[in-house]
Protein backbone atom coordinates (compact mmCIF):
# COMPACT_ATOMS: atom_id res chain seq x y z
CA UNK A 1 0.00 0.00 0.00
CA UNK A 2 1.22 3.68 -1.02
CA UNK A 3 0.86 6.58 1.43
CA UNK A 4 1.84 9.68 -0.09
CA UNK A 5 3.57 12.91 1.13
CA UNK A 6 3.18 16.10 -0.47
CA UNK A 7 6.54 17.20 -2.15
CA UNK A 8 7.82 20.14 -2.83
CA UNK A 9 7.84 20.94 -6.86
CA UNK A 10 5.34 20.67 -9.94
CA UNK A 11 5.39 18.25 -12.46
CA UNK A 12 6.16 19.60 -15.82
CA UNK A 13 3.74 21.43 -18.46
CA UNK A 14 1.12 19.00 -20.45
CA UNK A 15 2.54 18.15 -23.70
CA UNK A 16 1.16 15.25 -25.67
CA UNK A 17 2.23 11.98 -23.93
CA UNK A 18 4.06 13.54 -20.62
CA UNK A 19 1.63 11.84 -18.80
CA UNK A 20 2.11 8.18 -19.20
CA UNK A 21 4.28 6.09 -17.39
CA UNK A 22 5.70 3.09 -18.53
CA UNK A 23 8.16 1.60 -16.20
CA UNK A 24 10.65 -0.05 -18.56
CA UNK A 25 13.79 -2.66 -18.01
CA UNK A 26 12.83 -5.61 -15.93
CA UNK A 27 14.69 -8.91 -16.53
CA UNK A 28 13.06 -11.34 -19.15
CA UNK A 29 10.80 -13.75 -18.04
CA UNK A 30 11.88 -17.28 -17.07
CA UNK A 31 9.47 -19.31 -19.24
CA UNK A 32 7.73 -18.38 -22.63
CA UNK A 33 4.13 -18.67 -23.88
CA UNK A 34 3.93 -21.70 -26.08
CA UNK A 35 3.08 -20.68 -29.82
CA UNK A 36 0.07 -22.66 -30.15
CA UNK A 37 -1.03 -20.42 -27.57
CA UNK A 38 -0.31 -17.33 -28.85
CA UNK A 39 -3.19 -15.17 -30.70
CA UNK A 40 -2.44 -14.23 -34.36
CA UNK A 41 -3.36 -11.38 -36.57
CA UNK A 42 -5.50 -11.86 -39.43
CA UNK A 43 -3.58 -10.51 -42.51
CA UNK A 44 -4.67 -8.02 -44.82
CA UNK A 45 -5.89 -9.28 -48.56
CA UNK A 46 -6.49 -7.51 -51.34
CA UNK A 47 -9.17 -7.70 -53.39
CA UNK A 48 -8.77 -8.41 -56.94
CA UNK A 49 -9.75 -9.36 -60.35
CA UNK A 50 -10.52 -5.66 -62.47
CA UNK A 51 -8.27 -4.27 -65.15
CA UNK A 52 -6.52 -0.93 -63.60
CA UNK A 53 -8.21 1.92 -64.90
CA UNK A 54 -11.37 -0.22 -65.90
CA UNK A 55 -14.85 1.34 -66.70
CA UNK A 56 -17.99 -0.41 -64.85
CA UNK A 57 -20.82 -1.10 -67.33
CA UNK A 58 -23.85 0.65 -67.18
CA UNK A 59 -25.69 0.59 -64.41
CA UNK A 60 -23.28 -0.97 -62.54
CA UNK A 61 -21.96 0.50 -59.61
CA UNK A 62 -17.88 0.85 -59.71
CA UNK A 63 -16.18 -0.70 -57.13
CA UNK A 64 -15.16 1.40 -53.57
CA UNK A 65 -18.01 4.20 -54.98
CA UNK A 66 -20.52 4.83 -52.51
CA UNK A 67 -24.46 5.32 -53.22
CA UNK A 68 -27.09 8.20 -51.34
CA UNK A 69 -28.29 4.81 -49.84
CA UNK A 70 -24.88 3.30 -48.57
CA UNK A 71 -22.97 5.96 -46.78
CA UNK A 72 -19.00 5.44 -47.00
CA UNK A 73 -17.55 3.54 -43.70
CA UNK A 74 -16.12 6.30 -41.18
CA UNK A 75 -12.65 5.80 -40.91
CA UNK A 76 -10.76 5.22 -37.62
CA UNK A 77 -9.26 8.19 -36.18
CA UNK A 78 -6.53 8.21 -33.42
CA UNK A 79 -6.95 10.63 -30.56
CA UNK A 80 -5.36 11.96 -27.63
CA UNK A 81 -7.66 12.84 -25.23
CA UNK A 82 -6.51 15.68 -22.85
CA UNK A 83 -9.04 15.08 -20.39
CA UNK A 84 -7.65 11.34 -20.04
CA UNK A 85 -4.10 12.55 -19.74
CA UNK A 86 -5.20 15.19 -17.40
CA UNK A 87 -6.92 12.40 -15.14
CA UNK A 88 -4.07 10.34 -15.39
CA UNK A 89 -1.58 12.98 -13.78
CA UNK A 90 -4.12 13.53 -10.86
CA UNK A 91 -4.05 10.31 -9.87
CA UNK A 92 -0.38 10.37 -9.75
CA UNK A 93 -0.40 13.47 -8.14
CA UNK A 94 -2.75 12.04 -5.60
CA UNK A 95 -0.32 8.73 -4.78
CA UNK A 96 2.49 10.98 -5.23
CA UNK A 97 0.91 13.23 -2.31
CA UNK A 98 1.22 16.20 -3.97
CA UNK A 99 -2.30 16.57 -3.90
CA UNK A 100 -2.28 17.02 0.27
CA UNK A 101 -5.48 15.41 1.82
CA UNK A 102 -7.71 18.32 3.11
CA UNK A 103 -6.68 20.67 0.86
CA UNK A 104 -8.78 22.92 -1.77
CA UNK A 105 -7.80 22.65 -5.19
CA UNK A 106 -9.12 24.86 -8.05
CA UNK A 107 -9.45 24.07 -11.44
CA UNK A 108 -7.78 27.21 -13.03
CA UNK A 109 -4.48 26.73 -10.61
CA UNK A 110 -4.52 23.14 -11.85
CA UNK A 111 -4.95 23.87 -15.24
CA UNK A 112 -1.84 26.48 -15.34
CA UNK A 113 0.41 24.42 -13.64
CA UNK A 114 -0.30 21.25 -16.53
CA UNK A 115 -0.48 24.12 -19.10
CA UNK A 116 -3.76 23.37 -19.97
CA UNK A 117 -7.11 24.92 -19.63
CA UNK A 118 -9.58 24.90 -16.50
CA UNK A 119 -12.22 22.40 -18.73
CA UNK A 120 -10.12 19.25 -18.93
CA UNK A 121 -8.92 19.94 -15.41
CA UNK A 122 -12.82 20.36 -13.88
CA UNK A 123 -13.61 17.43 -16.05
CA UNK A 124 -10.89 15.11 -14.81
CA UNK A 125 -11.75 16.35 -10.84
CA UNK A 126 -14.99 15.65 -11.16
CA UNK A 127 -14.62 12.17 -12.13
CA UNK A 128 -12.51 11.63 -9.00
CA UNK A 129 -15.20 12.97 -6.81
CA UNK A 130 -17.49 9.99 -8.53
CA UNK A 131 -14.98 8.02 -7.30
CA UNK A 132 -14.61 9.78 -4.08
CA UNK A 133 -10.96 10.88 -4.81
CA UNK A 134 -11.93 14.12 -3.92
CA UNK A 135 -15.08 16.42 -2.94
CA UNK A 136 -16.59 19.35 -4.69
CA UNK A 137 -16.30 22.77 -2.83
CA UNK A 138 -19.12 24.83 -4.69
CA UNK A 139 -17.11 28.22 -5.80
CA UNK A 140 -13.97 26.80 -4.39
CA UNK A 141 -12.59 24.06 -6.23
CA UNK A 142 -11.77 20.12 -4.82
CA UNK A 143 -10.70 19.08 -1.62
CA UNK A 144 -8.69 15.64 -1.97
CA UNK A 145 -10.29 13.55 0.99
CA UNK A 146 -9.30 12.81 3.96
CA UNK A 147 -9.12 8.83 4.88
CA UNK A 148 -7.58 6.92 8.15
CA UNK A 149 -5.85 4.11 8.92
CA UNK A 150 -9.36 2.76 9.34
CA UNK A 151 -11.15 2.89 6.09
CA UNK A 152 -7.53 1.64 4.33
CA UNK A 153 -7.99 -1.51 6.79
CA UNK A 154 -11.45 -2.11 5.68
CA UNK A 155 -10.74 -1.93 1.84
CA UNK A 156 -7.72 -4.39 2.40
CA UNK A 157 -10.37 -6.90 4.25
CA UNK A 158 -13.27 -6.40 1.06
CA UNK A 159 -10.17 -7.20 -1.26
CA UNK A 160 -8.82 -10.29 0.42
CA UNK A 161 -12.34 -11.35 0.45
CA UNK A 162 -12.93 -11.29 -3.04
CA UNK A 163 -9.22 -11.94 -4.50
CA UNK A 164 -7.92 -14.64 -2.24
CA UNK A 165 -10.55 -17.43 -3.13
CA UNK A 166 -10.10 -16.40 -6.60
CA UNK A 167 -6.44 -16.64 -6.64
CA UNK A 168 -6.63 -19.88 -5.07
CA UNK A 169 -9.23 -21.32 -7.93
CA UNK A 170 -6.82 -19.70 -10.30
CA UNK A 171 -4.09 -21.77 -8.82
CA UNK A 172 -5.70 -25.51 -9.58
CA UNK A 173 -6.86 -24.46 -12.68
CA UNK A 174 -4.50 -22.44 -15.14
CA UNK A 175 -1.90 -24.27 -16.90
CA UNK A 176 1.69 -22.90 -15.73
CA UNK A 177 2.48 -21.27 -19.07
CA UNK A 178 -0.55 -18.87 -18.53
CA UNK A 179 1.18 -18.20 -15.18
CA UNK A 180 4.70 -17.52 -17.17
CA UNK A 181 3.21 -15.09 -19.52
CA UNK A 182 2.09 -12.78 -16.50
CA UNK A 183 5.80 -12.63 -15.51
CA UNK A 184 6.72 -8.91 -17.38
CA UNK A 185 4.13 -7.34 -15.40
CA UNK A 186 5.31 -8.59 -12.17
CA UNK A 187 8.64 -7.89 -13.43
CA UNK A 188 7.63 -3.74 -14.41
CA UNK A 189 6.40 -3.72 -10.32
CA UNK A 190 10.20 -4.29 -9.24
CA UNK A 191 11.60 -2.12 -12.03
CA UNK A 192 8.95 0.72 -10.21
CA UNK A 193 9.73 0.06 -6.69
CA UNK A 194 13.70 -0.05 -7.35
CA UNK A 195 13.56 3.23 -7.84
CA UNK A 196 11.08 4.73 -5.53
CA UNK A 197 8.45 6.09 -7.74
CA UNK A 198 5.01 5.34 -5.94
CA UNK A 199 3.01 6.34 -8.74
CA UNK A 200 4.71 4.16 -11.34
CA UNK A 201 4.21 1.41 -8.67
CA UNK A 202 0.91 1.93 -8.28
CA UNK A 203 -0.04 1.52 -11.67
CA UNK A 204 2.28 -1.85 -12.18
CA UNK A 205 0.79 -2.87 -9.20
CA UNK A 206 -3.00 -3.02 -10.43
CA UNK A 207 -2.04 -3.92 -13.64
CA UNK A 208 -0.53 -7.48 -12.25
CA UNK A 209 -3.46 -7.55 -10.41
CA UNK A 210 -5.67 -7.24 -12.81
CA UNK A 211 -4.53 -9.84 -15.60
CA UNK A 212 -4.65 -12.21 -12.44
CA UNK A 213 -8.15 -11.43 -11.91
CA UNK A 214 -8.72 -11.65 -15.82
CA UNK A 215 -7.98 -14.89 -16.04
CA UNK A 216 -11.06 -16.04 -14.46
CA UNK A 217 -13.07 -14.52 -17.07
CA UNK A 218 -14.96 -12.54 -15.04
CA UNK A 219 -15.28 -9.54 -16.12
CA UNK A 220 -17.42 -7.48 -13.91
CA UNK A 221 -15.20 -8.91 -10.72
CA UNK A 222 -11.94 -7.31 -12.33
CA UNK A 223 -13.96 -3.89 -12.51
CA UNK A 224 -14.65 -3.81 -8.75
CA UNK A 225 -11.58 -5.40 -7.58
CA UNK A 226 -9.70 -2.82 -9.55
CA UNK A 227 -11.57 -0.25 -8.27
CA UNK A 228 -10.92 -0.75 -4.31
CA UNK A 229 -7.50 -1.64 -5.56
CA UNK A 230 -7.88 2.24 -6.89
CA UNK A 231 -8.90 3.38 -3.66
CA UNK A 232 -6.78 1.54 -2.07
CA UNK A 233 -4.15 3.09 -2.77
CA UNK A 234 -4.88 6.68 -2.34
CA UNK A 235 -2.65 8.25 0.52
CA UNK A 236 -3.77 8.70 4.59
CA UNK A 237 -4.45 11.82 5.98
CA UNK A 238 -1.33 11.56 8.05
CA UNK A 239 1.82 9.20 8.31
CA UNK A 240 5.55 8.68 6.43
CA UNK A 241 5.59 8.08 3.12
CA UNK A 242 6.26 4.39 1.99
CA UNK A 243 9.69 3.24 1.55
CA UNK A 244 11.58 2.33 -1.22
CA UNK A 245 12.00 -0.79 0.80
CA UNK A 246 8.41 -1.23 1.25
CA UNK A 247 7.53 -1.30 -2.27
CA UNK A 248 10.25 -3.61 -2.94
CA UNK A 249 9.32 -5.88 -0.46
CA UNK A 250 5.78 -5.98 -1.77
CA UNK A 251 7.23 -6.37 -5.50
CA UNK A 252 8.81 -9.34 -4.36
CA UNK A 253 5.43 -11.07 -3.50
CA UNK A 254 4.66 -10.61 -7.29
CA UNK A 255 7.11 -12.57 -8.76
CA UNK A 256 7.28 -15.08 -5.87
CA UNK A 257 3.88 -15.67 -6.29
CA UNK A 258 3.92 -16.21 -9.58
CA UNK A 259 6.71 -18.89 -9.16
CA UNK A 260 4.66 -20.85 -6.84
CA UNK A 261 1.51 -20.30 -9.05
CA UNK A 262 3.89 -21.87 -12.17
CA UNK A 263 4.99 -24.98 -10.02
CA UNK A 264 1.68 -25.33 -8.61
CA UNK A 265 2.61 -24.64 -5.13
CA UNK A 266 -0.71 -24.52 -3.44
CA UNK A 267 0.50 -24.32 -0.18
CA UNK A 268 2.50 -21.72 -0.72
CA UNK A 269 0.37 -19.54 -2.83
CA UNK A 270 -2.06 -19.37 -0.55
CA UNK A 271 0.55 -18.12 2.41
CA UNK A 272 1.67 -15.76 -0.30
CA UNK A 273 -1.34 -14.17 -1.07
CA UNK A 274 -2.66 -13.97 2.70
CA UNK A 275 0.42 -12.37 3.56
CA UNK A 276 0.07 -9.59 0.57
CA UNK A 277 -3.26 -8.37 1.55
CA UNK A 278 -2.57 -8.45 5.25
CA UNK A 279 -0.04 -6.02 4.32
CA UNK A 280 -1.74 -4.08 2.28
CA UNK A 281 -3.17 -2.31 5.27
CA UNK A 282 -0.37 -0.77 6.83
Amino acid sequence: MEQGSAREGVRPAYAPGAFSRAPGGGRMPECRVPEQARGEQPGVERLGGERPGARPADGEQARGEHTHSEPPAPRVVQRHSVRGQILDALRAALVDGELVPGQVYSAPALGARFGVSATPVREAMQRLAVEGAVEVVPNRGFRVSERGPRELAELAEVRALIEVPVMMGLARTVPAHRWCGLRPLAEATVTAAAVGDRAAYAESDRAFHRAVLMLSGNEQLVAVADELHRRSQWPLVSGPATRRADLLADASEHTALLDALVSQDLAVVQALVREHFAGADR
